[in-house]
């Protein structure tokens, strides 16, 4: 004859006429706050209780309580992809060795299905809950993610600055403002006096971001500026050149890569016709070849995703402070900056932008 089944709150809820949600309430001690819940409801779900011998499962518990010691990790693009892997690879780092510092484990959450080439962490089913809280990875979030998640009052971190979402966002980000407007001030210094932004400038917060720090800069500096966008960089090159631009600040990596060789077709040095600066790390495969010592900066990947652990923890058991940090970039001096060659006398006027 088998062991008699374990009572579970379902079980409570039958038996007493209210539902497993107040049930739940009643046994984690959280019926004091916004709900409220009637004195004589309480006792006799109670009293069912003591007269039954229900015993609470200890991990539901833990897991109802947000004491389970699990943080998720949800990626908006493929962590682990071809492409991005090497870009995502310190963030991943920091985020491990800060969990195993502090005696927690890590949940990848990876079941949101991927709908025209992005994930949403309420698209079908998720689990979300099983972690403590969560840390989100991606160029883009989700503004209606966002909004749920601050309304649901669930614990989370973006890596990198969001902008608010019905309420401030948590998030660990970088400072690309102050790292691009440091380098427009360097280049500025070495006598460039018409310089260019080429990359999108807008839309993501760590486009925008960047592109505020060249505006800035290049006010301060009073200094003619291009912006170039799309994907076409012979264009852009020729465009640039034909307006006598002599430094230009590339967005993506990649992009100041092919840049570096297109300019060596026409016969031209970086730096000494053209300086190159990166404004970041590749976050995707660019062209082979040669590749240059890139003036530009680092992006503190490492520390940016150990300091999300932090900042959830706090989140998590009330403890923290700073839920929005932002951290100093790197200025990597490298080789793709120098004073130009020669002044160029035939520039058009006006920004461009």
């Amino acid at each position: 004859m088998g062991s008699p089944r374990r009572l579970t709150q379902r079980d409570i809820a039958r038996m007493t006429g209210v539902s497993q949600a107040t049930v739940s309430l009643v046994l984690n001690g959280r019926a004091d706050g916004e709900v409220r819940i009637a004195p004589e409801t309480r006792d006799r779900v109670l009293r069912a209780i003591q007269e039954s011998g229900y015993v609470a499962d200890p991990i539901a518990r833990r897991l109802a309580a947000r004491d389970n010691r699990i943080i998720g990790v949800f990626g908006y693009e493929p962590v682990f992809g071809a492409g991005s892997a090497h870009f995502y690879h310190p963030f991943l780092v920091g985020i491990e060795e800060q969990a195993e510092a502090q005696g927690s484990d890590l949940l990848l959450l990876t079941s949101a299905p991927v709908v025209e080439g992005r994930r949403r962490i309420f698209q079908g089913g998720n689990r979300i809950r099983l972690a403590d809280g969560c840390i989100l990875l991606g160029r883009s979030l989700d503004p209606e993610d966002l909004q749920r998640l601050l309304s649901d009052g669930l614990p989370f971190v973006s890596v990198g600055r969001r902008e608010d979402a019905g309420g401030p966002v948590p998030y660990v980000g970088a400072d690309y403002r102050s790292a691009v407007e440091e380098l427009v001030t360097m280049a500025a210094g070495l006598g460039h006096d018409r310089m260019a932004y080429l990359g999108e400038g807008g839309g993501p917060e760590s486009w925008s971001d960047r592109m505020t720090g060249f505006r800035q800069g290049t006010s301060v500096a009073k200094v003619g500026i291009r912006h170039e966008r799309g994907p076409d960089l012979s264009a852009a090159l020729d465009s640039l050149l034909q307006d006598g631009v002599t430094a230009v600040l590339v967005e993506e990596y990649s992009d100041a890569v092919a840049l570096a060789q297109l300019a060596g077709d026409r016969g031209l040095e970086v730096p000494q016709d053209l300086s190159v600066l990166t404004l970041g790390q590749a976050t995707r495969p660019g062209p082979g070849g040669k590749r240059l010592e890139f003036t530009g900066f680092e992006i503190p990947r490492h520390q940016m995703g150990a300091e999300a652990v932090q900042v959830l923890t706090g989140l998590i058991d009330g403890t923290g402070d700073r839920p929005q940090r932002l951290l100093p970039c790197r200025v990597v001096a490298g080789a793709t900056l120098a004073p130009p060659r020669r002044r160029r006398t035939s520039r058009k006027q006006g920004n461009g932008a």
